[in-house]
């Protein structure tokens, strides 16, 4: 680090010495709480939706009700009640202790911050889809797109799954966004052109998190955006799970005896004699 460097830091340091600033809001006692310039009482509460706030509180910006709701959908896709799935299946071991609620809900939120599942795959769909979009708009083809990257070993985010052929939550999102009225964007239609061209060339298409991707891409999210938005994605299936563990006897969830167990180390042996003094 350079020293000018330092000095540029060690100034805004100070200036932020003893005091909070915030361009989020914030609650001034006796007029309002504020956020991002409107009231919450008054302007927000009974008008907007949950996810309407979530959006706000994370891009500053308020999203209209469809967006709001296709966002809330899509949160669905991602909270599946069935305590296999790696998130999930932490916050039942943790009911199954009779953990809290807040520290079970928060490791199994926390398990699915991966890069094969849950929130953590969005960077890497999105980053995929819109460089994919700037390529072919330069005129490149698919053929050249996903040769090169599967020549160069890299795979295609948001494309195949790793235990089921095809995904039904592109075919439900992509029903809910016609609903809404949401024309196709050119990232949602790049995605679906790639996922015909693997469809027919090696029997994969997209999934979820490229269809999600490309369709939040023509909304106007960044990347920031959508990792901070998913944070909670998983969460509901994560509440389901820890719930129905919690409500059995302690240990129920996947108990094991000790046979249950087979053992490869070192056999039985004495432990070492305490030498004398």
């Amino acid at each position: 680090m350079s020293s000018n460097k330092r000095s540029s830091n060690w100034q805004d340091w100070d200036q932020q010495r003893n005091k909070i600033t915030s361009s989020k809001g914030g609650w001034k006692i006796g007029e309002a709480v504020y956020n991002h310039g409107y009231s919450m009482m008054d302007d927000l509460i009974g008008q907007i939706s949950w996810f309407q706030l979530l959006v706000l509180n994370t891009t500053g910006r308020l999203p209209n009700d469809k967006v709001a709701t296709w966002l809330e959908n899509c949160f669905s896709c991602l909270s599946w009640p069935d305590s296999r799935i790696w998130c999930n299946q932490v916050a039942a071991l943790a009911g199954s202790t009779k953990a809290r609620p807040v520290a079970a809900v928060t490791a199994g939120i926390q398990a699915s911050d991966a890069l094969l599942y849950g929130p953590g795959v969005i960077t890497h769909c999105l980053g995929f889809i819109q460089q994919a979009r700037q390529d072919v708009d330069q005129g490149k083809s698919l053929f050249d797109i996903i040769q090169k990257r599967q020549g160069n070993t890299l795979s295609l985010p948001g494309y195949a799954r790793p235990i089921a052929k095809g995904d039904e939550r592109v075919t439900a999102m992509y029903r809910l966004s016609r609903k809404l009225g949401f024309d196709i964007g050119p990232h949602e239609a790049l995605a679906m052109e790639i996922s015909e061209y693997l469809t027919q060339e090696e029997g994969e298409s997209i999934n979820f998190g490229g269809y999600m991707a490309a369709f939040l891409a023509d909304q106007g999210f960044s990347n920031p955006d959508l990792s901070r938005l998913m944070a909670l994605w998983v969460s509901a299936g994560v509440q389901a799970c820890y719930a129905e563990a919690a409500d059995n006897p302690a240990g129920y969830y996947l108990p094991l005896q000790c046979q249950d167990i087979t053992y490869t180390g070192a056999p039985p042996r004495p432990l070492p004699k305490k030498p004398e003094r």
